[in-house]
């Protein structure tokens, strides 16, 4: 079936919702790794969750963590409220875990120079959370695997490149290694047992420097390994250590894709013969094999591909999941001109009488999870996953399926390292996508993010308008049918200037013009040659008025500028998001612009107090009724959150004095605390809450921004609430 027809089935699927009986997964828990550290101070020092297991039982989580150095464990007994189980530390940096009976078995790198790697396989008694024994391993480890009866563990031993040699390409010998242990009672381990099957030689791209990734057995204990850099596949039979079959990954002609970093979302380029290069690698069942085609220094094809242990091509995503990632607001433009969402993690597991593919996609942060049909695979939902998903378990027993989310971004006052479980459950919905687009005229998806301001139709209930900011060049105005459940953004309106997209412009407000029009809002930055401005356009986007803010205003200019704007006859107004230079502490302006009279004023808005080593503003206004509604927010993340909320204030008070003078001050009220909604989604929580619109009949809308994927998980929340 051609990919835009493929598409069109799953977008009818995605907005339809699931039939009566039907089966979802939707996450029950996010757990930020930094708890089983509480001694490296939060921000301090990156930490990290990469790969991940559990133990027999199901009960306890254990993740490798490469930048602390160590394994950490987490107490999942109840799913829905995990707990830190503790820490081990390890000499060097572990690449991976496997857990038989009560011992973790860990690889872990020591290497210091490329050409000599080394590392080792320790043991760990999990209840006593010590290093019971280590064996040498003699290079470089990556994966390690465990058969189905935890009887041989085998482990690929990469012994990676130096990718500051050659412009990093292979050869770069020693070359690579499968090693394998025989495992005693308890999941003990006897180092004489180690034996080796050499790589190198297989492959034919630089098949002397074998590097092989990714490790899964089946139930014939063969061990199926990609040679990502090699872009290979080796079949070994994991008690002899004889190959048995191996063969070329292969190339796809990636056709209608973004493979430009421009700015813009438009999925109209090709890359003919990208190599596949895959990461993870799972068995489906005894004869079929399916991987994650990440890519590595020559190729990504950004999907997964399905065969049989011969080499046998049986199913080739192509960039179906990209489509779908655009159409949920969480394409990675920024990686357009690599490897787009980057498929690494894979995982499958059979829950009840059904098989699941889980492919982790780390740019996009999504998993997509996909049922075998022994076919052609049927795409079942994308979860929303922390930034980075790499590990990847199915634990069917309890019917959860975990990620392990790499980046931490705590350093930068970001989002910090998560594990996040989800559950299987009968299900109206799934509780994600909440926006996600339709598709357009050519049958390709309508590509969004970032969406920053927004308004509700005077005359249509549920119909927004939407604004997007910088993160893409173009500026944008959505249409979006909030009536549906996910809500569908129907229309893509591209702002324009004498015929061509607008440059230069940060839109964090719109508002309709009574005439069919609207009025947008552009924070500025001067320092990007971004003015502080307000843009009059009609209903196709052209800009037909420019208003620059007067001299007046722009004496006390920052970079925190307009966050929304309203319109209350012929008065707009627009909210500044933080103190201006000119301002007192713990006030902000409401800036007016009267478009009869051309007259500029203000009123001064209380803020709430702002939490230790953050700021506190404004998102949004909006007017319903006798009052204006805002966003009031602070900038945190995560536990640090503190100040998401919707206050009010009546219009009456809105009587704008003169710039440059005493401004009169607003009294406020609070409507609703947004922090139990962003919680309700079991994520972390977020702090961009930048859109509120409210409508005819009262329905208020609430709607996150994801900052463009770039350095964000891309979850994009929308969610409503009544008001009088």
């Amino acid at each position: 079936m051609h990919a835009k027809s493929v598409l069109l089935a799953l977008t009818a699927g995605l907005l339809a919702g699931s039939a009566a009986g039907a089966e979802y997964f939707d996450r029950t828990a996010s757990f930020p790794v930094a708890l089983n550290n509480p001694d490296v101070e939060l921000g301090s020092a990156e930490s990290s969750a990469e790969i991940i297991t559990a133990t027999e039982d199901g009960m306890t989580l254990v993740y490798s963590n490469a930048l602390l150095g160590g394994i950490g464990f987490i107490d999942i007994t109840d799913p829905k409220a995990p707990k830190a189980g503790g820490f081990v530390a390890l000499d060097g940096s572990p690449t991976s875990v496997a857990v038989i009976g009560g011992r973790a078995l860990v690889t872990v790198d020591m290497t210091e120079d490329f050409t000599k790697p080394s590392g080792y396989l320790a043991l760990v008694d999990i209840a006593s959370k010590t290093v019971e024994s280590q064996c040498d391993l003699g290079g470089q480890p990556d994966a390690i695997a465990k058969n189905h009866d935890a009887s041989i563990v085998a482990i690929s031993m990469e012994n990676q490149r130096d990718e500051d040699v050659n412009d990093g390409d292979i050869p770069q010998l020693p070359s690579g290694n499968v090693t394998f242990f025989t495992v005693g009672e308890g999941g003990s381990v006897d180092c004489g047992t180690m034996r080796v099957t050499e790589l190198a030689g297989v492959a034919d791209i630089a098949g002397e420097d074998a590097e092989p990734e990714y490790t899964d057995f089946n139930g014939k204990n063969e061990l199926a390994v990609t040679l990502q850099e090699n872009n290979h596949i080796v079949i070994v039979n994991g008690e002899t250590g004889a190959i048995v079959s191996d063969f070329p990954a292969g190339a796809v002609d990636l056709t209608n894709i973004d493979a430009t970093e421009d700015g813009v979302l438009s999925f109209t380029e090709s890359q003919p013969s990208r190599l596949r290069e895959p990461d993870a690698i799972q068995w489906l069942d005894d004869e079929r094999i399916v991987i994650a085609n990440e890519g590595d220094w020559h190729g990504g094809s950004r999907g997964f591909t399905i065969f049989s242990k011969d080499g046998t091509e049986l199913y080739e995503s192509g960039p179906l999941m990209e489509y779908i990632a655009a159409q949920l607001g969480h394409y990675p433009e920024g990686r357009s001109d690599a490897k787009g969402v980057e498929p690494e993690g894979m995982e499958v597991g059979t829950f009840g009488e059904t098989r699941y593919i889980f492919v982790n996609q780390e740019r996009s942060s999504l998993v997509a999870v996909y049922r075998d049909t022994g076919t052609v695979p049927e795409y079942v939902q994308s979860l929303p996953s922390g930034i980075g998903p790499e590990g990847a378990l199915a634990i069917p027993s309890r019917h959860l399926y975990v990620t392990a989310n790499e980046t931490d971004l705590s350093p930068d006052g970001l989002a910090g390292s998560h594990v996040m479980i989800f559950e299987l459950a009968e299900r109206d919905a799934p509780a994600y996508p909440q926006v996600m687009s339709d598709l357009d005229a050519s049958g390709l998806p309508i590509g969004w993010a970032a969406l920053s301001g927004a308004v509700a139709d005077a005359d249509k209930p549920g119909t927004l308008y939407v604004v997007s900011d910088s993160a893409f060049t173009q500026a944008v105005i959505y249409t979006v049918d909030a009536t549906h459940k996910p809500a569908r953004i129907t229309a893509k309106t591209v702002v324009t200037r004498n015929g061509v997209p607008a440059q230069k412009l940060d839109l964090e407000g719109i508002t309709q013009d009574g005439e069919g029009g609207f009025w947008l809002a552009s924070e500025g930055d001067t320092a990007k040659l971004t003015p502080h401005a307000l843009y009059h356009v009609n209903a196709e986007g052209e800009i037909e008025d420019e208003l620059a803010y007067p001299a007046a205003l722009l004496a006390g200019e920052t970079r925190s500028g307009s966050e929304g704007i309203a319109r209350i006859g012929d008065t707009l107004w627009i909210a500044i998001q933080r103190e201006w230079k000119d301002d007192e502490k713990g006030f902000v302006k409401l800036v007016a612009y009267n478009t009869q009279s051309e007259e500029w004023g203000a009123v001064r808005y209380p803020l709430d107090k702002a939490p230790e080593g953050g700021w506190v503003g404004l998102s949004e206004i909006t007017v319903h009724g006798d009052y204006a509604y805002l966003i009031e927010r602070d900038n945190q993340i995560g536990g640090k959150a503190a100040l998401k909320a919707v206050y009010r204030m009546p219009v009456s008070q809105l009587v704008p004095a003169p710039l440059g003078g005493e401004l009169p001050v607003v009294s406020k009220e609070l409507v609703r605390d947004l922090l139990p909604d962003l919680k309700s989604g079991n994520g972390y929580v977020v702090d961009k809450v930048e859109s509120l619109a409210i409508d005819g009949e009262g329905t208020a809308y609430v709607i996150t921004d994801n900052d463009g994927v770039d350095d964000s998980s891309g979850e994009t929340l929308l969610w409503t609430f009544k008001v009088e």
